[in-house]
């Protein structure tokens, strides 16, 4: 008898703080995404289920809101930080636990080598997330050799390329000379953007798609991951 108002109380405090973890991002509070996701795992609460139905839900609530520009940019930018700080946890237990989510397709995305800007690459990874990719951030000014080993080691389906100075350009062309010297490129999708990007410099460099802007790159990205 004591069963039933057990699970009851269980399943009371997981969805408090699944939909804790869903606000904590739509009010952009990094702090309570921490906590709010240790707790998740202190409680058994299945990890999937909690980056799916709170950190997902929550960022792709913000991105509508910014798309029909009721929220900033910088707010954008903080609620995709919130989202990383409660992946970053919750995805070390997946790790643990030798379990994946399942996702339309496997992201990896970065800054070229030279280039320390990180504003566009994160709010494309987190409208990635958002729409159900699972997406590796290797961060900014990133190696050229670094994109092949991960490239090698993780497998993504597609890898976008991010570059905002006119000079980090050729970084862009570089790396996919060295997939295909690698003998990686007919395996993958390569995406590039950045300010100084546009479609003629995209396929003077050979790659499958250009992206102005993360909106773009979903769209983008759900083509590229069906054909």
């Amino acid at each position: 008898m004591q069963i039933v108002p057990c699970e009851r109380f269980y399943k009371m405090m997981e969805k408090e703080i699944i939909d804790g973890l869903k606000n904590a991002i739509i009010t952009y509070d990094i702090n309570a995404t921490s906590e709010l996701a240790k707790k998740a795992l202190k409680m058994g609460i299945d990890p999937i289920k909690a980056i799916e139905k709170g950190l997902v839900e929550g960022i792709r609530e913000v991105g509508i809101k910014f798309e029909n520009k009721e929220i900033f940019l910088s707010e954008l930018i903080m609620a995709a930080e919130a989202m990383n700080r409660g992946l970053r946890i919750l995805e070390a237990e997946l790790k643990k636990r030798k379990k994946q989510r399942k996702a339309l397709g496997r992201v990896m995305i970065g800054t070229v080598a030279g280039d320390i800007h990180d504003l566009g690459k994160t709010i494309v990874a987190a409208m990635l997330t958002a729409n159900g990719f699972e997406v590796i951030d290797l961060g900014v000014n990133v190696p050229t050799q670094t994109f092949i080993d991960k490239v090698k080691e993780l497998q993504p389906q597609i890898l976008a390329l991010s570059a905002l100075l006119t000079a980090t350009l050729p970084a862009q062309k570089e790396v996919i000379k060295a997939l295909k010297k690698a003998g990686l490129r007919e395996k993958i999708k390569v995406i590039v953007g950045g300010a100084p990007v546009t479609p003629e410099w995209a396929k003077e460099i050979g790659a499958d798609g250009y992206a102005a802007d993360a909106k773009e790159a979903v769209e983008i990205a759900k083509k590229l991951i069906q054909s």
